[in-house]
């Protein structure tokens, strides 16, 4: 998405000479007029409308054409129209219908230009008009929002499940390839053959790019709770960069996972959304004025958005309510106590040891063991929590995951044991992508090496 974005903003430059020759009405003579501030508020502008509608527009322009990689290609020749018009017509001001109407155009004009080579391209066009009615009769009824749907359309039954949320993550909400393998611990290559192999099932099987009904949605709702689950965390602490967290995903997630509510009042739909808007209730505590990252335990609780924390209370309780609880709505509780704690000291942490307990049986996993872990040393003592972090690490699991050992590090610095401490830390920070997270774990290993 990045790269198409600079290709997209190095066209737009190319489009314009930033120095023009103007005759003022009472004279003779050519005078230069910069230019360079226009351009740059026109070049914003387009960079502006990519960021924020190029995932929406590519979805709705995937439920009208029927095609991943056509839909790209029309995205990006919209986008590439978009240069030259919104140049010399202004921008619209609906600029997102513009760039779906003109993509939709340019896919109809690539299938036709297909024509030459291609004795199916009739049958593709028609296609594209069979498939925008369907999914416009069904649409008005049921599911309001393309990129949902398209969601709900690339976790179709047919589709292998380890590949369902992976190709979701790629094609409906760009997350980058390696985005994605962070958040399921596989290296990126691993991950690109689960994507490659989920667009070449879609295309093989014909599975159709329309609205499932009301009736088929529950048997998708596992893998689409996951995929918005997915995006949420890449939200709220990105795997990589320069910034510990992405609000746009984050608020995209929220967003998808209302209309999920909404549309399905299940009670882990409803554990979901509750999860993340506690989470996100902490967002502006969790990063210092300079993009350091701030522990939980030393966070300033009155930066917590209560508003917030009060909706996600209320959909925590009416999830438990329905006594069909999961792991969604266990991790919600879990979120709930924090919020419910004045200070640090002040939380239960008992309770979190048993909620984790429950979440374990739920939704067992070596992540959520380790998170148990971090609990037990809170409540008992980190001897008690490393003991259980070594256990996981000796079984051969979580070894490339870098909270692991940050986690095992803390425990040991807390023990006084300084040289298996710094160790940790270091191990941490070698497998740590994200910047404000390598500063942390430094801070961390400069004071260890400062304490004789």
């Amino acid at each position: 998405m990045g790269a198409a974005l600079a290709v997209i903003g190095d066209a737009w430059r190319r489009t314009l000479n930033p120095v023009e020759m103007k005759r003022p009405d009472n004279e003779s003579t050519m005078e230069p007029v910069d230019r360079t501030a226009a351009l740059n508020r026109e070049t914003d502008a387009i960079e502006d409308a990519y960021r924020t509608h190029s995932r929406a527009v590519f979805a709705t322009l995937v439920r009208l054409i029927g095609d991943f990689d056509l839909a790209e290609e029309a995205l990006h020749e919209a986008f590439i129209a978009a240069l030259e018009k919104w140049q010399q017509q202004g921008i619209p001001a609906d600029p997102r219908s513009w760039l779906v109407s003109t993509g939709r155009f340019k896919a109809i004009d690539v299938i036709r230009r297909r024509a030459r080579f291609h004795r199916a391209a009739d049958e593709l066009v028609q296609r594209v008009d069979a498939i925008a009615a369907a999914n416009a009769s069904v649409s008005e009824r049921e599911i309001q929002d393309d990129r949902l749907r398209l969601i709900f359309t690339c976790c179709h039954p047919a589709i292998d499940p380890k590949v369902q949320v992976p190709l979701t993550l790629r094609e409906v909400c760009g997350l980058t390839t390696e985005e994605i393998a962070s958040a399921f611990l596989a290296s990126p290559s691993t991950m690109a053959q689960r994507i490659v192999r989920g667009k070449a099932k879609i295309r093989d099987a014909k599975i159709p790019f329309v609205v499932p009904s009301l009736t088929e949605l529950p048997d998708r709702l596992d893998a689409v709770l996951s995929v918005v689950y997915l995006v949420f965390n890449e939200g709220y602490s990105a795997s990589a960069g320069e910034s510990l967290t992405r609000p746009d995903l984050s608020q995209e997630a929220i967003r998808l996972s209302r209309l999920i509510v909404e549309l399905l009042p299940d009670p882990e739909a409803m554990g979901l959304l509750a999860m993340m808007l506690l989470h996100e209730s902490r967002r502006q505590a969790r990063l210092t004025p300079d993009g350091d990252l701030v522990l939980l335990e030393d966070q300033d609780r009155s930066l917590w958005d209560r508003d917030f924390i009060d909706e996600g209370k209320l959909w925590v309780q009416r999830s438990l309510e329905s006594r069909r609880v999961g792991g969604y709505a266990i991790q919600a509780a879990i979120s709930a106590v924090h919020a419910d704690a004045a200070t640090a000291d002040a939380t239960d942490w008992p309770q979190i040891v048993a909620l984790y307990g429950a979440l374990m049986q739920a939704t067992p996993s070596p992540v959520i063991e380790l998170n148990r872990a971090v609990a037990v040393a809170m409540a008992d003592g980190p001897a008690a929590g490393l003991q259980i972090i070594d256990a996981i690490l000796q079984r051969g699991e979580l070894q490339g995951y870098r909270l692991a050992h940050a986690a095992r590090g803390e425990l040991l610095r807390r023990l006084g044991d300084r040289d298996a401490a710094r160790a940790a830390f270091r191990r941490a920070l070698e497998l740590a992508t994200q910047e404000p997270e390598r500063r942390f774990l430094t801070r961390k290993l400069d004071a260890l090496d400062q304490v004789e």
